[in-house]
């Protein structure tokens, strides 16, 4: 297989290569008993949400190249080592040790299957014919949003460390796929692992959600209810080993309630050079919510500082952003609402061309008075529409069941190869 060049430099170069996951029976295999220590709040209707996936995956089929998880993890295994070292990694976290004999009798495709829609219990025992599980191994019920689990951070991918154990193997998988699959073979940040100065704890978390890649020099990080202090103070740690150029760090504060906030990509991306998408309360209202700029040198920290909110740090190190607004300008409600059904979570495929749920009627609306286009995707799928023929251009999908999983576009895609932008 040709080796694929992980890079990503900013959050919305132009698109080279994406990772996937087209919800399957995982989903299915969630009831509303379980929906909430699957972190959801409502169970979905599959043959809906795979419908409106087709459409996202559609048009990033049209633009870059797609990864689908499952494909990648079945040819992982298929190296008898990688094979072993998941298995054993797996059952070991999730203290499921008498069925690793089980597991590695399994085809590669049966068993990439099992890992990721979950492993029947066979009760053939008393404690397992007492057992209320379903599941020995849990369906990952969450894996429609791969940005969580790993992400690119320039040529390196930091592997996530997840705030909750039951979106662990997701971590495990996509660190299995980036170090042993023959097409990626990248260097991995994996915060399990110590490095100097920071030593393992369980107060660790960082999710995808909560990075941002603005420019090569900038990372924005979002802190709250699924990433810590701890975990962004080990990307720290691994940035000041490299000993590189000047690395500003802006981290934003978010709330911990309501579960709309979970990451920072629901408040605030990238559309532009010059333009984000933000809910305007958190980002641009006085709160009590802090911004941090941290600034990293030669391998050190030089300077950690509060600023008045996101965009006027961005703007300190010269990025002079142009905020549009999540639910409009008029209606705090409206914000709100649009806010919960993902509407500040847009995903870049090139500068000034964006994907977003069209159930965001107000959202959508406020960007056509910012001069985008609103395509829909199936008319790019269908090639109705020249994608390359808007200078901005808003692609919308369905989401009336996608959203109802607390994630958009930017939550269901994790980009491991951008074009460098020219700043």
């Amino acid at each position: 297989m040709k080796k694929f060049n992980v890079d990503v430099r900013s959050e919305i170069g132009q698109l080279e290569g994406v990772i996937l996951h087209t919800p399957g029976q995982e989903v299915e295999n969630m009831t509303p008993q379980n929906a909430e220590r699957a972190l959801y709040s409502d169970i979905l209707n599959l043959s809906v949400a795979r419908q409106e996936y087709a459409q996202l995956k559609g048009v990033l089929e049209k633009v870059a190249h797609t990864f689908e998880v499952k494909d990648l993890l079945t040819q992982t295994l298929q190296n008898s080592h990688a094979k072993e070292r998941i298995i054993n990694r797996i059952c070991e976290r999730e203290e499921a040790f008498c069925e690793i004999s089980a597991l590695h009798d399994l085809s590669e495709d049966e068993l990439a299957r099992q890992l990721i829609e979950g492993s029947i219990l066979k009760r053939d025992n008393l404690t397992k014919f007492l057992s209320k599980e379903r599941f020995a191994l849990r369906p990952l019920h969450n894996f429609l949003f791969t940005r969580d689990a790993s992400m690119t951070v320039y040529d390196e991918v930091l592997i996530g460390k997840m705030a909750s154990l039951v979106r662990d193997r997701e971590a495990l998988i996509m660190e299995a796929i980036f170090k042993d699959h023959p097409i990626f073979g990248v260097k991995t940040i994996n915060p399990m692992v110590p490095i100097k100065n920071i030593p393992s704890s369980p107060h660790t978390s960082i999710e995808g959600g909560d990075v941002e890649i603005a420019r090569d020099d900038v990372i924005l990080i979002g802190t709250g209810v699924r990433t810590t202090s701890q975990g962004i103070d080990y990307l720290i740690e691994s940035i000041k080993e490299k000993k590189t150029s000047t690395k500003h760090i802006i981290v934003q504060e978010l709330p911990h309630t309501p579960e709309s906030f979970i990451h920072l990509d629901m408040t605030f991306t990238f559309l532009n050079k010059d333009e984000v998408m933000v809910y305007a309360p958190l980002i641009l209202g006085n709160n009590k919510y802090q911004t941090i700029h941290i600034t990293i040198d030669n391998g050190e920290v030089t300077s950690i500082k509060l600023h008045e909110d996101l965009l006027q740090a961005m703007k300190e190190v010269g990025m002079d952003m142009k905020p549009i607004q999540c639910g409009g300008t008029k209606d705090e409600w409206t914000m709100e609402r649009e806010q919960w059904h993902s509407g500040a979570n847009f995903f870049s495929i090139a500068p000034g061309k964006v994907i977003g749920y069209e159930r965001n009627s107000y959202t959508i609306e406020e960007m056509s008075k910012n001069g985008y286009d609103i395509i829909k995707a199936q008319d790019i799928i269908e090639n109705k529409v020249d994608i390359h023929a808007s200078k901005k251009a808003v692609i919308t999908i369905a989401g009336s069941e996608l959203s109802r999983g607390g994630g958009g576009a930017r939550c269901m895609t994790m980009p491991v190869g951008r074009k460098k932008v020219d700043w």
